[in-house]
C-alpha cells in the first residue's frame, strides 16, 4: 500500500464516529501482546502471552478475515464501521496484521530467545547437539516420524492435495536428474497434528527444544530419493472457518448432520493466510497464490532465526520441570455471602439467602456441589440446564448422567454451534441422550448463550426451585482462569422468570414479560436503551445520573449512539470493555463524558455487569450478554437483576475496583488506540487480580460509584 492510499484510508477511518470492529480487535490483541513485554513477568509468562496472541490471531483469520472473504469472493457489499468498502478495508486490515506479525517476530528474536538459557531451556537445531543426541534423534525420526509422513506430489497427473488448516507443511520443489526446470515438481509433506511440536533433549541443567520441523528437515532426503531437491519451504495456511447454518424448513430433522457437514467444510475452506519461512521458492509461492487466489498482503514471512506458529510454545510452558516458574495464584476465598462454604448444606443455606460467586476468586465448587447433590437427593425431581462449553472431564456431565440414572427428569440444551466446541458438545449431548435425558441440540436460527440452571426439589411438602444464573460457562477449567459472576437463589420472582425462559427455550412459549430478567433476542437492546435514556433525562433535569458497564465487547451502533446522547446530556459514562469497543470516547461534541478502560492481565475478564444510578434507585444487572448485534439479535441471552443489598454492592465494588486498577488497565483514546494506565508518583499499585482475594464485607458495603 502506498503512502497516499494509506493516508486516504486513515482519513476516512478517523472521520467516522464508530471504530471498526476488526481494527478494534487487533488493538485488543496488542494489549495481550503487551503482557509478553512486561519486565516483571518471567520468561514463561512472556511465552504464554505470546502464544495466546498467536492463537487469537489464528481465530481472527479463520472467523473475521474468513467472513470478509465471504463478501469479497461472492461480490457482496459491505461497509465497515470505519467507512471503508470491502477491498480497501481488507488492504488496511492486512497492513495492520502485517505490522503486528512483525512486532511478534522481533520480540521473540530480540527479547525472548536470548533469555531462555538463563531459565533452564533453549531452542536449538539438530546440528548443535552431541553426536549421541543426534543419533538418538535420527532413531526417533526413523521409528516414530518417518512412517507417519506422506509426500504428496502435485503435477499434471495428480490433483492438488488438501492441506489441513494450521498444520506445518513442507513444500518441496524437486527435479529429476537430467530434466529441464520447467519439469520440476512440487510435493507437500504435512506434519501430522499428533506429533509434539518440539523434540525434547533433557540434560542435567537444561532442556533443549528442537522444533520438529528441524528434525524432519534434517532427514527429508529420505522421502525424495534419487531426485534433486531444489528448495525446501516451510509454511502454514489458515482457512476460512466462518460459516452460518442456513435456515430451512426441515432444519430440526437435519440439524446435527448440517453441523457435521459444516465442520467438515472447515477442512477445505478457502485459504485466507499463508505464513512462510523467508528464502522460499518464488515459483512455488506463485503457484500457491494462483491456486488459492491470495494476494501478497496475505503472505506473512517468518525469519528463519525465529519460529513459525508460536502456539507451539505451550509445550515449553507446560513442561512439569518448569511448573514452579509460573506464578501461583492464591487459593480461592469463601464468598462474602457464603462464608460457611463447605461446612453447611447448600440447599439449606439457599432457603435463607442468595449467594453471589465471583470466579476465580471464589470457587466454582458450590455450583458443582449443588448439581452433584441434586443428582443423588431423592427429593429432587428435575434438573434443567443450558450448556455452552464444558470442561474436558466435566463433573457436570457426570452429575447429570447420575441424575438420569436415579430417575430424575433432566433437560439439557446443548448449544452445538458453540464455536470450536461443536464436536465436543455433540459427543457429550449424545451421552446424556442415551442415558434418558431430554436433550435439545440448540435452536436452529439462534445460539443459546444464556447460562441458566433450575433444580426442582420437594421440601417439607412444598416445592422449592433452586436457580443458578451466570455470566460464564459451567466449566471447571475456565472457572480458574476467567472472571465470572454467578448467582444462586431460591427467589420466587427469579425462579418464575427462569422457569418461563426454559419454556421458551425447550418449548413454544412467548411470555408477555419477565419481572427480573431481560432477555434477547426479544427486548434486551430496547430495555438497555430505555435505561440509558432515563439517565439522560435525569441529567437534563439536574438529577444525579451515571452509567457503569463492564462487558467483553461493545459493537451495537444503536447502543453506542444512545451512550453518545447520554454523554451529550451530561451523564458520566464509565465503560470497562476488555476486547472490542466500537465507541469513540472523548470526541468533542460527541462523547466527552465517556471513559473506556480495558483490563488485560493474569485472568481473562469475562463477567458482564450493567449498573444505572437512576437517581439513587439503582438498577444493577449481570448476565451472559455483551453489547453486540449478535447478542441482541442472534442469541438467546439473559441479564438478571440483583436486588439483595450485599450482592448488589458486590457488583458495584467489582466495577469500582476495575476503575481503580492501575496495573492491568488501559485507557482507550479518541483515535481508537490504548494507553496503559500507570500509578502516579504518590499512588500505590492497585491490581484487581490480587485485591479481590482480600475483600471484606465492610469495604463492599461502603462502596460508591458517584
Amino acid at each position: 500500500m502506498n503512502i497516499a492510499a494509506k493516508d486516504k484510508f486513515d482519513g476516512v477511518i478517523n472521520s467516522s464516529d464508530l471504530v471498526s470492529r476488526d481494527l478494534s480487535w487487533l488493538k485488543f490483541n496488542e494489549r495481550v501482546f503487551d503482557q509478553s513485554k512486561k519486565e516483571n513477568r518471567s520468561i514463561f509468562e512472556k511465552l504464554k502471552f505470546l502464544a495466546i496472541t498467536a492463537s487469537n490471531l489464528d481465530e481472527f483469520f479463520m472467523i473475521r478475515v474468513g467472513s470478509l472473504y465471504n463478501y469479497l469472493d461472492y461480490d457482496k457489499e459491505r461497509v465497515d464501521y470505519s467507512g471503508l468498502r470491502e477491498e480497501p478495508f481488507k488492504m488496511k486490515l492486512m497492513l495492520e496484521c502485517q505490522e503486528f506479525h512483525k512486532k511478534q517476530q522481533e520480540h521473540f528474536q530480540k527479547n525472548l530467545l536470548p533469555n531462555m538459557s538463563d531459565s533452564g531451556f533453549i531452542l536449538s537445531n539438530v546440528k548443535n547437539l552431541t553426536a549421541d543426541e543426534q543419533e538418538y534423534i535420527r532413531s526417533y525420526f526413523t521409528k516414530a516420524i518417518y512412517p507417519m509422513l506422506t509426500p504428496m506430489v502435485y503435477d499434471g497427473y495428480r490433483t492438488f492435495p488438501i492441506l489441513m488448516n494450521k498444520l506445518l507443511v513442507f513444500g518441496v520443489v524437486t527435479l529429476a536428474p537430467g530434466e529441464k526446470k520447467e519439469n520440476r515438481k512440487l510435493s507437500f509433506v504435512q506434519i501430522p497434528a499428533n506429533i509434539p511440536r518440539f523434540f525434547e533433549v533433557e540434560r542435567e541443567d537444561v532442556v533443549i527444544y528442537i522444533p520438529i520441523e528441524e528434525v524432519i528437515r534434517e532427514n527429508l532426503i529420505s522421502l525424495f530419493r534419487n531426485v534433486n531437491i531444489e528448495s525446501v519451504n516451510l509454511f502454514r495456511i489458515t482457512r476460512n472457518g466462518d460459516f452460518t447454518l442456513e435456515e430451512s424448513e426441515d432444519m430440526d430433522a437435519n440439524f446435527l448432520e448440517e453441523v457435521k457437514r459444516k465442520l467438515n467444510e472447515r477442512k477445505t475452506g478457502r485459504v485466507v493466510r499463508i505464513e512462510i519461512e523467508e528464502g522460499y521458492s518464488k515459483w512455488m509461492i506463485n503457484l500457491l497464490k494462483e491456486r488459492w487466489n491470495i494476494q501478497d498482503d496475505s503472505i506473512f514471512k517468518v525469519d528463519k532465526r525465529s519460529m513459525l506458529d508460536f502456539t507451539g510454545l505451550w509445550q515449553v510452558i507446560g513442561n512439569r520441570r518448569f511448573k514452579d516458574r509460573l506464578p501461583q495464584m492464591p487459593s480461592p476465598v469463601h464468598p462474602l455471602s457464603y462464608p460457611e462454604e463447605g461446612t453447611e448444606d447448600i440447599f439449606q443455606v439457599l432457603k435463607n439467602r442468595d449467594i453471589l460467586l465471583h470466579h476465580p476468586y471464589n470457587n466454582i465448587d458450590p455450583i458443582l456441589d449443588l448439581v452433584e447433590k441434586a443428582a443423588e437427593d431423592n427429593n429432587v425431581m428435575a434438573i434443567k440446564m443450558t450448556i455452552y462449553r464444558l470442561a474436558s472431564d466435566s463433573r457436570i456431565t457426570k452429575a447429570l448422567l447420575r441424575a438420569a440414572e436415579n430417575g430424575k427428569h433432566v433437560s439439557v440444551l446443548f448449544e452445538v454451534k458453540a464455536r470450536f466446541d461443536e464436536e465436543n458438545n455433540i459427543r457429550e449431548a449424545k451421552k446424556l441422550q442415551k442415558a434418558g435425558c431430554f436433550v435439545i441440540y440448540g435452536i436452529s436460527n439462534v445460539k443459546t448463550h444464556t447460562k441458566l440452571m433450575l433444580i426442582v426439589k420437594k421440601d417439607e411438602n412444598k416445592i422449592t426451585r433452586y436457580v443458578h444464573l451466570g455470566t460464564g460457562n459451567y466449566n471447571e477449567d475456565t472457572a480458574r482462569l476467567y472472571t465470572d459472576i454467578g448467582l444462586l437463589t431460591t427467589n420466587e420472582i427469579l425462579a418464575n422468570d427462569v422457569s418461563e425462559f426454559f419454556n421458551v427455550i425447550t418449548g413454544h412459549s412467548m411470555p408477555e414479560s419477565y419481572e427480573s430478567l431481560i432477555t434477547a433476542p426479544r427486548d434486551m437492546r430496547n430495555q438497555l436503551i430505555d435505561f440509558i435514556e432515563q439517565e439522560s433525562e435525569n441529567a437534563r433535569n439536574g438529577l444525579p445520573s451515571g452509567i457503569f458497564i463492564k462487558v467483553n465487547s461493545l459493537e451495537d451502533s444503536e447502543i453506542i449512539y444512545a451512550l453518545y446522547r447520554a454523554s451529550q446530556s451530561g451523564v458520566p459514562v464509565k465503560l470497562i470493555i476488555r476486547g472490542i469497543c466500537c465507541l469513540r470516547p472523548g470526541r468533542e461534541g460527541l462523547s466527552e463524558n465517556i471513559e473506556v478502560l480495558s483490563i488485560v492481565g493474569d485472568f481473562l475478564e469475562h463477567s458482564r455487569i450493567y449498573h444505572f444510578h437512576n437517581n439513587g434507585k439503582t438498577r444493577t444487572y449481570a448476565g451472559s450478554a455483551d453489547m453486540m448485534v449478535r447478542s441482541f439479535d442472534k442469541r438467546l441471552e439473559s441479564l438478571f437483576k440483583v436486588d439483595s443489598p450485599l450482592l448488589e454492592k458486590q457488583l458495584m465494588n467489582i466495577i469500582s475496583f476495575n476503575l481503580r486498577d492501575n496495573v492491568n488497565s488501559y485507557r482507550m483514546q479518541e483515535d481508537g488506540s490504548y494507553a496503559p494506565k500507570i500509578p502516579n508518583d504518590n499512588e500505590d499499585e492497585f491490581n484487581i487480580h490480587k485485591e479481590f482475594f482480600n475483600l471484606n464485607v465492610d469495604e463492599v458495603m461502603n462502596v460508591k460509584l458517584i
